[in-house]
């Protein structure tokens, strides 16, 4: 295979197994699902509310373990992405920038979910229903499209070519459609509307800077092939956009 090196959105293309980074990024990440377990079953959430004087808990318990199971969920993907998906360098940057966005959502939705900042619980119903089906679904399109691909590149015939079978023919970049659902689901599940701004915000970010410098990427590497995908198939929404 090529090795093409390009810096895209701050991404480096170029192939590499960056082992250390690997290793940090998944063990750290464990590290936040660990402080999130903490906060879910081990009642440690009182210890700081003393140091700090704090009057905050998780008074919606049910939730907020669902919502932990949300965050364990994300780690394996998470893992199965960087160990087994993910032939590209990752840079030191990359790593603590993306764990930082990860420690703020995983830790934040589940105080806002687990009722860290309100004194009423919320009872399970048919929202929850729909948010925890976006999630899965969300999670399905975002990590079995990486995985139809890296299947169809193992294959030797396939060398140099763009990938546009699976569920990438039902949208370009399905992966990042399928970051926008989860996120969707994950957020609606925390009854707090505001949280909703994430997946928008993802979304503005996908569509504005991610795709586009990718896009030029790809467009490099695969030429006329990649042109033809482009103009035959959606960028982010199936059917839509």
């Amino acid at each position: 295979m090529e090795n093409i090196k390009t810096n895209t959105s701050g991404v480096n293309r170029e192939y590499a197994r960056s082992i250390p980074q690997k290793w940090t990024f998944v063990l750290l990440h464990l590290g936040i699902v660990a402080f999130c377990a903490w906060l879910t079953y081990f009642d440690g959430w009182p210890v700081i509310t003393s140091i700090f004087d704090l009057n905050w808990t998780f008074i919606d318990q049910d939730r907020a373990l669902i919502l932990f199971a949300c965050v364990v969920l994300y780690w394996v993907r998470h893992t199965l992405t960087v160990f087994y998906l993910l032939a590209r360098k990752i840079e030191w940057a990359e790593v603590f920038g993306v764990l930082s966005f990860m420690a703020l959502f995983e830790i934040g939705l589940l105080l806002l979910g687990g009722g860290a900042f309100r004194d009423y619980t919320i009872g399970l119903g048919w929202v929850d229903g729909v948010a925890l089906s976006l999630l899965a679904f969300g999670s399905y399109l975002n990590s079995f499209s990486e995985i139809q691909r890296k299947w169809w590149k193992k294959d030797s015939q396939n060398k140099g070519q763009c990938y546009t079978a699976g569920l990438f023919s039902y949208a370009m970049h399905i992966n990042y459609f399928g970051d926008f659902v989860l996120f969707t689901g994950w957020c609606l599940f925390t009854y707090n509307y505001w949280s909703l701004l994430l997946p928008l915000s993802m979304a503005y970010s996908f569509v504005y800077f991610h795709i586009p410098s990718l896009d030029l990427h790809l467009a490099e590497r695969y030429g006329d092939e990649f042109k033809s995908y482009s103009i035959a198939t959606k960028r982010f929404i199936p059917f839509v956009y």
